[in-house]
């Protein structure tokens, strides 16, 4: 097989289609265990008849939900499609093969978010009917628990396919043809984590708020018209949606590590980032596989011993392979397209800076794991805390769980901060070869994602597990205290997640921020100009007026995609309110258990709500970019990006775990403590809960893809924004209006938004059902 002609002078050889071949028989390995995974999960006991009932209906609303997303996002896929194809490229093979990539990131990451929401919907009955069994706590953990690993050998098996066969079909244009790989997964990832998350929690908090605060009925109790569509969100939201967020994640910081690679270790670079994580899907198989409830012991303690067992594996492997793979010396590199490299390194070790940058990355993915488990979990001292300001009512709850969530913000960003400066000291003399190194953190990180995936889905499959046995009343006894305890559980191992992704996303985009300077240096050489003599808008120093400018404007980007997330949860929870107020005030008989609610109509308003409030964050995220590009310089964009990775990861870490600490802080009361169930502090707790639904769920974790669709979109529009500012095709009122279009549509998208009601007394009771 012959290499084709390369712009960057990368050819591939025998051994390295060798290579590139072990790769992908690695990822569909994975796929493979992930098959033989799905039909173990599914071969288990279905439950009884009523609980196979209640999860039909859970299954139905939620593809029907998935269907009429694909749909709409269809519309959205098609346009980027085509700009995307407008974007200058090297040549059309480049142009057309970075379009279809987009087509198969998108799709894949649509596959993926539709595998999870399928499995976990058929799963939770089983987890439901397990805990009635002998051995029914170790039965249903490793229900949820493989269930959860069957979407994680997708996402590890798909991306890395992925990324193989674009290096084997382009060799050393892989990268740019991957950009369109990584955008695709983003963006079908974001929509995908906003919409998932405004249905979930306008259906969870118009559950709780009529429910247990105002008719004081459990959570999942049948006479709730809300119960079902609460059911299918923690569906379409915590597994459609983080399935395809801890994907696209996958995709991008692969992305990222192959565009410094090549530049920083030539052909070594292009190859490494790939090895790595299929070492990453074997330690994942080993995890999934491991994860065994012992005699006494927690539930959560069994998974946490599962994924420091194949971080400690993906170390020593990864470690292994780089001695075997890379050189001990820079001037035995192959073609790095940095010229500049092999001198600024000169008696540096490329297999000690590879080694070392992925055991901060997979450090890194332990450090969060421990951090957000202590700041979310019942057992430790900052929910208790939260737990115990109950006693005092809703207001300490909320400002307990707030303090908890900026007090975890700081101590997280610190840690993720530390390990981005490990990596990027590795190398002090090439800043190409040291932002490589926080990229290969990354993928080092990325030989944990099978196991964080499916520590994800346990979370929702617990969820629902609890409520199909409340809803069903079959599951009594032992069987009830094993599912709240899964449940618990789950809440922590879904904001222990929610952290590595948020890591993720800061290496992932930060990897990217130095590609974003890696295109723009190229462009300007195109463009026979330097930064220097191209003028003020391609100054990148901190201290430059405009570089600042476009910092704040970053940051307020953030704060914006934040608050038009949670308005949107709150105008949804609105109507649902609204709706289950009507239900129980015209039908008596539901509270009597006489009238069967009317669970449909409130599918179809979180389903409508949702699709309609996604679009304007959506919007945001890729036209902010362009409009400050094209606007203002790349100078600015690059202080833009600077600050919406500083303050996404703060934000992103603060709404997480005080969403988290709020809900396992309600866990604590209805276990028993402060008064339990029904106390004047377990309503404290629900309201607390309530607020924080729409933190962890929609917007903490949006702001990860929000990262990454930004970053991509900046270094595809790079090229363009330079040649249309110097060389000969500038052109500055062509460019202006480029911007002044991309903020109209801003302006629009936030408008008519803002239309909308944001007072949930604004709603009618009898608003409209499409």
């Amino acid at each position: 097989m012959s290499a084709p002609t390369l712009v960057q002078g990368i050819e591939l050889g025998a051994n390295d289609y060798t290579i590139l071949g072990v790769v992908a028989v690695v990822a569909v390995v994975a796929l493979i265990v992930g098959f033989v995974l799905r039909r173990e999960v599914l071969a288990a006991d279905a439950g009884t008849p009523k609980m196979q009932e209640i999860g039909r209906a859970v299954q139905e609303g939620a593809t029907a939900y998935l269907n009429r997303q694909f749909r709409t996002l269809l519309i959205f896929v098609i346009v980027v499609f085509v700009l995307l194809f407008a974007l200058p490229a090297e040549d059309l093979g480049e142009r057309i093969g970075r379009s279809i990539f987009f087509l198969i990131g998108a799709v894949f990451s649509a596959t993926i978010g539709g595998l999870g929401m399928r499995l976990a919907t058929a799963a939770n009955i089983r987890v439901a009917s397990a805990s009635t069994q002998e051995g029914g706590r170790e039965k249903a953990t490793r229900i949820a628990f493989r269930t959860g690993g069957v979407v994680g050998m997708f996402t590890v098996g798909l991306g890395l396919l992925g990324a193989t066969i674009v290096v084997m079909a382009y060799a050393g244009q892989a990268p740019k043809v991957l950009e369109g790989f990584g955008f695709g997964a983003a963006l079908l990832a974001m929509f995908m984590r906003v919409g998932g998350g405004i249905f979930t929690k306008a259906a969870d908090v118009g559950a709780d708020l009529v429910g247990k605060v105002e008719q004081g009925i459990p959570e999942d109790d049948p006479r709730n018209a809300a119960t079902i569509a609460d059911n299918v969100g923690d569906n379409v939201g915590d597994c459609a949606g983080m399935a395809a967020d801890l994907f696209e994640s996958y995709a991008v910081t692969l992305v990222a590590a192959l565009i410094l690679g090549t530049a920083a270790f030539g052909l070594q670079g292009l190859l490494f980032p790939l090895i790595v994580p299929a070492i990453g899907v074997i330690t994942a198989i080993i995890g999934v596989y491991i994860t065994r409830t012992r005699e006494g012991e927690s539930s959560l303690t069994t998974i946490n011993r599962s994924f420091y067992i194949s971080a400690g594996i993906s170390a020593v492997l990864s470690a292994v392979a780089a001695f075997l793979y890379l050189p001990n010396s820079f001037a035995d590199l192959t073609n790095p397209s940095d010229a500049d490299v092999v001198d600024a390194m000169a008696g540096s070790n490329p297999q000690v800076i590879a080694i070392v940058a992925v055991l901060i990355g997979i450090v890194l993915a332990a450090a969060i794991l421990w951090l957000t488990g202590y700041y979310t979990g019942t057992e430790d001292k900052p929910v208790q805390d939260v737990g115990k300001s109950s006693l005092t009512g809703a207001a300490t709850v909320i400002l307990s769980g707030i303090s908890v969530g900026f007090e975890s913000a700081v101590y997280t960003a610190l840690v993720i901060s530390a390990a981005v400066f490990g990596a990027f000291t590795l190398a002090t003399g090439s800043i190409t070869v040291a932002l490589f190194a926080v990229a290969l953190a990354g993928t080092g990180l990325l030989t944990t994602v099978g196991v964080i995936v499916a520590m994800d889905t346990f979370g929702p499959v617990a969820d629902n597990a609890q409520g199909i046995a409340e809803m069903s009343g079959d599951v009594e006894g032992a069987g009830v205290d094993i599912l709240t305890e899964l449940d618990a559980v789950g809440n922590t191992t879904k904001a222990i997640t929610k952290g590595i992704a948020i890591a993720t996303a800061v290496l992932a985009a930060t990897a990217l921020f130095g590609s974003y300077r890696d295109a723009i240096t190229q462009a300007l050489v195109e463009a026979q100009e330097t930064a220097v003599n191209a003028g003020t808008a391609f100054a990148f120093e901190v201290f430059a007026p405009n570089t600042l400018v476009g910092v704040i404007i970053g940051a307020a980007v953030v704060f914006m995609f934040s608050g038009l997330a949670i308005n949107a949860v709150t105008r949804a929870a609105g109507a649902i309110v609204f709706e289950v107020r009507r239900q129980f005030r015209e039908n008596p008989g539901i509270m009597e258990g006489t009238v069967r609610p009317e669970y449909g109509r409130v599918v179809d308003i979180c389903t409508r709500d949702s699709l309609r409030e996604l679009a304007t964050p959506g919007l945001l995220a890729i036209f902010a970019p362009i409009a400050v590009g094209f606007g203002l310089g790349v100078g600015p964009l690059a202080g833009y990006l600077a600050g919406a990775i500083a303050s996404g990861t703060l934000m992103a870490v603060f709404l997480a775990n005080s969403g988290g600490a709020w809900d396992n802080a309600k866990k604590l009361v209805e276990d028993g403590n402060h008064g339990g169930k029904g106390s004047p502090a377990h309503e404290a707790t629900v309201i607390g809960d309530t607020v924080g639904d729409p933190f962890k769920d929609t917007a903490g974790p949006s702001i990860n893809p929000l990262l990454k669709v930004m970053n991509l979109v900046s270094v595809l529009i790079a090229p363009a924004i330079v040649y249309f500012s110097v060389g000969d095709g500038a052109s500055t009122p062509l460019r202006l209006a480029i911007a002044l279009v991309a903020t109209a549509i801003i302006v629009a998208a936030v408008v008519v938004s803002k239309r909308r009601s944001t007072s949930i007394a604004d709603t009618p009771a009898d608003a409209p059902v499409s």
